[in-house]
């Protein structure tokens, strides 16, 4: 069972505040020639407003059957194809014009190695000029000190806690309501040298590195790496 099985039911909850992020993918899907895939697509957070705004095909990817669920009932008769799968390893009939994996998923590949696994199915998975985009947190020993072993409230009785593992380059989040522990997914971050090489051994060229999602440029007080990169044209 996946670990987001549990939360399927509210995530769309979990996740309201959640919304800058949007319209940068949709735009992306828009200049796209071709189907989008989504890694990580979850609920169709993501997919759903891309479908829906522009047309475009999207071949959502996720491990979670209770999240695919709730994306199938939510999208309606857009075209998203809600697939069961893992996004280190996946494989697509046809060429795309972009891939994306927003809300940091990327984070819940424990090791280099497995990013490196997910970067090169996208690069596969796209066809000649085609863009790789992603984001992910840039990890602050500031911010991981002032939020380390604190229980933030969100809304009615839910509650998050963060736990800080400095060894494992690693962030629990473990989530709930009331006395209730709902469970913990982890998150694992990476350095931008770690993601530049990344994007090197797996044959993607940056086109771009933002600090947000409204493309300010990424400079050392920017915490969220926005990245597209892009597969080199034959």
């Amino acid at each position: 069972m996946s670990d987001y099985d549990r939360w399927a039911a509210d995530y769309d909850v979990w996740a309201a505040e959640t919304t800058e992020d949007v319209p940068f993918y949709v735009d992306l899907a828009r200049e796209a020639d071709g189907p989008v895939i989504e890694l990580g697509v979850g609920t169709g957070r993501v997919a759903i407003p891309i479908a829906r705004e522009t047309g475009k095909r999207v071949i959502g990817i996720d491990s979670s059957p209770a999240m695919l669920a709730v994306g199938r009932e939510r999208a309606g008769g857009l075209p998203i194809e809600f697939r069961e799968g893992d996004f280190r390893d996946f494989t697509v009939e046809e060429p795309a014009a972009l891939v994306i994996c927003p809300a940091r998923s990327l984070l819940h590949a424990p090791a280099w190695a497995d990013k490196r696994r997910a970067l090169e199915s996208a690069s596969r998975a796209l066809k000649p000029g085609g863009r790789f985009a992603w984001n992910a947190f840039v990890f602050s020993p500031f911010v991981a000190a002032r939020n380390h072993g604190r229980r933030r409230r969100l809304g009615d009785d839910r509650w998050e806690l963060v736990h800080q593992v400095p060894s494992d380059n690693r962030v629990d989040l473990t989530r709930g309501r009331g006395d209730r522990e709902d469970g913990t997914v982890r998150l694992w971050w990476s350095t931008r040298s770690e993601w530049e090489g990344l994007l090197e051994v797996s044959g993607l060229e940056t086109e771009a590195l933002y600090g947000w999602f409204d493309r300010r440029p990424f400079d050392e007080d920017s915490l969220e790496f926005v990245w597209i990169a892009r597969k080199p044209a034959a």
